[in-house]
């Protein structure tokens, strides 16, 4: 199957990805958010298939400003579900291919503290994993 996006549906798969990290960063400000933001980052620029297309597009991300974590939660999370409900409509492999890399960019995002992530960073990783669960939309 081929994916068949707008420019609002590419914004959406951007926003959502991009978003998911900068919701890890702003939810470690205390840690390391730089490093965090960095590494989630690279991980989505390492992106295959026609996702990593759509994210290594250099095209804006969408508004992931906030004055507190639950603003940018308040974006990101509905972005995530959105564009899995939108890839699982037209190509269920690109939706994992989505997901999959939205995942390995959060695990990576979560590698930037020694030892484990702390109880806000796993709380927030849970949030995002379940704004991603295929079965959720």
């Amino acid at each position: 199957m081929s994916l068949t996006l707008t420019d609002q549906d590419k914004l959406t798969l951007r926003t959502a990805a991009y978003g998911a990290v900068s919701l890890l960063a702003a939810a470690d400000a205390t840690g390391s958010p730089h490093k965090v933001a960095t590494d989630g980052s690279i991980a989505l620029a390492s992106a295959t298939g026609q996702v990593g297309h759509v994210l290594a597009e250099k095209s804006k991300v969408g508004n992931v400003d906030g004055k507190s974590v639950a603003e940018i939660a308040d974006q990101v999370l509905p972005a995530l579900t959105a564009a899995m409900s939108l890839l699982k409509l037209q190509d269920p492999a690109e939706a994992d291919n989505f997901r999959s890399t939205v995942t390995v960019a959060i695990e990576a995002a979560t590698r930037a503290h020694k030892g484990e992530p702390g109880p806000t960073m796993a709380a927030m990783t849970r949030k995002i994993t379940g704004a991603l669960a295929l079965d959720a939309v």
